[in-house]
């Protein structure tokens, strides 16, 4: 049990359904054999919105001043901002942006100092969080800031695996940030992410184009010449499987993308619309950072705030896929440390690199 995860879970904004769906969720207290959940919230909330869920089980939560106390075998609440909050379902606010944002710094803050082995973030509303305090378009850019390095998104289920080269920028600029290099360095954080966060070796990447019809020769726009199909060529000469550019639109309705482990996509829509017509109850991952974060494919979804209706499944699947993947990490740094110790060691000696045969010297 010293072992087990804890998973960090933010509530979101309080008036969309980030409460309800986590209250399903941990109704089921066989999670909490499977990991230990810290939930970072305001009780008051929890308590409301339970009175939207009858037919589920009351969630018992053990308030905790932090993750380190945090105790196995118990639904974990980490108390975030004002215990006394005005809930007001399906109606954006700054009360519940204010929410959404005490609750994700105290979460991130948590995972930087690794208090948490992973974060899974239900949604917040982009407008109604942003105030002096937080002026970030999103969880990504938030993460970036905290954490360093460069953030791919990369939505994730069983039937496929879609990376965006842009992430949250107006369609009307896609077009001027697209660059070689910015394509080479996505299409080598896909490649890395599929291999340490997935488990797939030799990943195969499919690269999808920018204008309809690929450009059709430069009469629909030269991005795909100029731009897209070097980058994939520069990445396929340093031994990565990236192909394409591929027309969007055939791409997925042929089935095409079938075929291939991950695909990056040039920006949001593109990628996401057909995701998500595809494949229910995906899961957003954070990935090239240094630690975990996931989150479920929808957003705060205020039409049904409140009415004890929204599915929890893809909120359950971004806790199970992050769980996998932070065991996945940790396996190819163990494996991947020293192949040749772990090879003798499987045939059934342990061997020191001192041990090697010297070789004659033939020069």
């Amino acid at each position: 049990m010293s072992n087990r995860l804890k998973i960090g879970i933010s509530q979101g904004d309080t008036n969309g359904v980030g409460w309800e769906i986590i209250l399903k969720i941990f109704s089921d207290s066989r999670l909490t054999e499977l990991f230990t959940p810290v939930i970072y919230g305001t009780q008051a909330a929890a308590t409301y919105y339970e009175r939207t869920i009858k037919e589920y089980d009351k969630v018992k939560f053990t308030v905790v001043e932090s993750a380190q106390r945090a105790q196995n075998g118990r639904v974990n609440l980490v108390e975030c901002g004002s215990k006394e909050i005005s809930i007001t379902p399906g109606k954006p606010s700054k009360v519940g942006g204010e929410a959404a944002a005490a609750a994700l710094r105290r979460a991130v803050a948590d995972l930087k100092a690794k208090n948490i082995d992973a974060l899974v973030t239900a949604p917040i509303d982009k407008e109604m969080i942003q105030s002096d305090d937080f002026s970030f378009t999103g969880h990504t850019e938030l993460l970036a800031d905290a954490l360093g390095g460069t953030p791919l998104m990369i939505m994730t289920s069983e039937l496929m695996r879609v990376g965006l080269v842009t992430i949250h920028v107006p369609v009307s600029k896609v077009a001027e940030q697209l660059t070689k290099e910015l394509i080479v360095e996505r299409i080598y954080q896909i490649n890395d992410s599929i291999l340490k966060d997935f488990g797939v070796v030799r990943p195969r990447i499919a690269v999808l184009a920018l204008n309809p019809h690929a450009g059709d020769g430069g009469l629909l726009g030269v991005e795909e010449t100029e731009i897209i199909k070097p980058a994939i060529v520069e990445a396929y000469e340093h031994d990565i499987l990236a192909f394409g550019p591929f027309a969007a639109d055939g791409f997925f309705a042929s089935g095409q993308f079938k075929n291939y482990d991950a695909i990056l996509a040039m920006y949001h829509d593109q990628g996401l619309a057909p995701f998500k017509t595809l494949t229910p109850n995906g899961v957003n991952f954070t990935a090239s950072l240094s630690e975990v974060r996931t989150s479920p494919d929808h957003g705060v979804a205020y039409d049904i705030a409140g009415k004890g209706i929204a599915d929890e499944q893809s909120m359950r699947n971004a806790i199970y896929e992050a769980i996998d993947i932070v065991r996945r990490r940790r396996e190819y740094a163990k494996w991947s440390s020293n192949p040749l110790e772990h090879f003798e060691r499987e045939k059934g000696r342990d061997i020191s690199i001192k041990e090697l045969p010297e070789t004659e010297n033939n020069d």
